[in-house]
């Protein structure tokens, strides 16, 4: 994951991205939004992080061909510095990112709790172990895939998809492995992890779920606060939530908190949610 975010610069304010070698149709939206922060964070000063990203999913990516990352210097002022990064394939845009940073000052403090009664991460079994018995021997390369983020879910197993479920989940997540210091590269990979599991959630009232072969899903939109430092290789809790489906679109909600309750980041995602004979 760390080679896929360590972008090439090519020229001033032009960056060219690759994607793993994977047998998949389209880029992960997670990678890209991930890509697109590296990019705008490498025109800006090293004493400013990010504290927002505000982002559109245009068209699928295409993971054969690079994809080039173009940054627009909007703002450099005293507190705030603004980028806007648009990706690049064929000739055509397949992303846009807005992405504020700040220098950190001291002020008002406060935030949400984190839901109670959580059980530990190391109680809990990671994801090729929930999903070896449902996936057999059919499903092997698919689990035999290097994993960049190790989750442990908390509330669901595929095994209750069949059925309405509330319309919440919470899932452990981290790097798994050690990551540099840098504080935009910890940021950068929750921007990847955060599209994993999010709009999943808003099938969750259906009984469906991203696995079955009769829903299409797909990111429209996504946007992320970042409040509180944070280490995406420590275990962070990603509570999500889904206010709403309506018209084939569906909005879900997350919370990241880092394992002393501090809430570290906010995130939240429209997406396309069409069953597959409406999907034309």
């Amino acid at each position: 994951m760390i080679r896929v975010l360590d972008l090439e610069n090519i020229e001033v304010n032009v960056f060219r991205g690759t994607s793993p070698d994977e047998d998949a149709q389209r880029v992960f939206g997670g990678q890209v939004a991930g890509q697109a922060l590296v990019a705008a964070a490498r025109t800006v000063d090293a004493d400013r992080t990010v504290h927002s990203l505000h982002a559109y999913f245009l068209r699928p990516g295409d993971p054969t061909v690079p994809i080039l990352y173009e940054v627009d210097r909007l703002r450099d002022g005293r507190s705030f510095t603004t980028r806007r990064v648009v990706a690049i394939q064929h000739g055509k845009p397949i992303f846009n990112l807005s992405a504020s940073f700040h220098v950190a000052e001291a002020g008002f403090d406060h935030q949400d709790e984190p839901p109670p009664d959580t059980p530990d991460p190391a109680s809990l079994p990671d994801w090729v172990t929930r999903w070896r018995p449902i996936l057999g021997q059919a499903g092997q390369d698919w689990l035999d895939r290097p994993r960049p983020i190790d989750m442990r879910h908390v509330d669901w197993s595929p095994e209750a998809r069949r059925e309405p479920l509330p319309p919440r989940s919470r899932v452990w997540l981290r790097a798994d492995g050690v990551l540099p210091d840098d504080p935009v590269l910890h940021a950068c990979v929750i921007t990847y992890a955060s599209d994993m599991t999010l709009l999943d959630t808003a099938l969750l009232p259906h009984g469906r779920s991203f696995v079955q072969q009769d829903v299409m899903m797909a990111s429209l939109d996504h946007a992320m606060w970042f409040h509180r430092p944070f280490r995406a290789d420590e275990w962070l809790l990603y509570s999500q939530d889904t206010p709403s489906a309506s018209g084939g679109r569906g909005l879900a909600r997350g919370l990241f908190f880092d394992p002393q309750g501090h809430l570290v980041a906010s995130v939240v995602q429209e997406g396309l949610i069409r069953p597959w004979d409406r999907a034309g």
